[in-house]
């Protein structure tokens, strides 16, 4: 069994380098959630950087997340929120449904829609991230914001009939977008990157904020997940409120 004892110090690094980056942007570091990534790292991991007070862990895979996050294990760790954040095939929706609490990668109007479809099934409420292309290298997302505004807008009516055919509350809530940014050295293609995003949640407040033609529509939402382990301090610069990092807290994966 491998020791994660080391994880405590790489958590601590992580966070001091996050609050510089907060202080460079004139932030508040407590508006930045840490997602610890486990992938392919087994549950002592997870335990580690739950006994240091993280709370969100980030999967990519619906097998290897029911295996590793069973309920005994869930029950062990109460507050603890699991996250889709890897491509979901549409034929891993349902368990995906009742697996976790947030789905940080929906890139496509099928996969909305079939969450949608199925979300009755759901206990308590789902939350959901947009996924945007924002990168050459990304494969995944709606290719540009238009895209994802269709989507948007196509998510609001179904939660308006969702209320007028129920009384009841969506169970689905939009919380925010994410993206990632390309692979690369060139630290200004990754800060568009991250700007796009921005740009993208902007257009979607001018029609669901406070000011917009429905307010109140799209409670909840916001959130910006962009930076991982080799550009999570450019996001912070840029804006990011959700960091995915699982190198720079658990070594490379086996």
């Amino acid at each position: 069994m491998a020791d994660y004892a080391f994880v405590k110090d790489n958590i601590s690094r992580v966070r001091e380098k996050i609050d510089a980056a907060a202080k460079r942007a004139g932030r508040n570091p407590s508006d930045i959630r840490l997602l610890a990534v486990t992938k392919f790292h087994p549950i002592e991991a997870v335990m580690s950087a739950y006994a240091c007070g993280l709370r969100s862990f980030g999967e990519s895979r619906v097998q290897e997340a029911a295996g590793k996050y069973t309920a005994e294990v869930r029950h062990d760790m109460p507050g603890l929120s699991l996250e889709m954040i890897g491509s979901l095939q549409g034929n891993k929706v349902n368990k995906a449904l009742t697996l976790f609490d947030c789905i940080q990668s929906v890139g496509s109007m099928e996969l909305l829609k079939a969450l949608e479809a199925r979300a009755r099934i759901r206990e308590k409420p789902l939350r959901l991230f947009l996924e945007l292309h924002t990168g050459e290298e990304s494969k995944s997302g709606f290719a540009d914001i238009d895209a994802l505004l269709a989507a948007v807008d196509a998510h609001v009516e179904y939660r308006e009939r969702w209320v007028d055919g129920t009384g009841k509350a969506c169970p689905l809530e939009l919380s925010g977008l994410m993206t990632m940014a390309p692979f690369t050295s060139d630290s200004d293609a990754i800060r568009s990157s991250f700007r796009t995003l921005i740009s993208a949640r902007e257009e979607i407040w001018k029609r669901f904020g406070p000011s917009g033609d429905k307010p109140g529509i799209l409670p909840g939402f916001g959130e910006l997940s962009c930076g991982m382990s080799g550009d999570y301090e450019i996001a912070v610069e840029e804006g990011s409120t959700l960091l995915r990092i699982g190198t720079a807290i658990f070594g490379d994966r086996s």
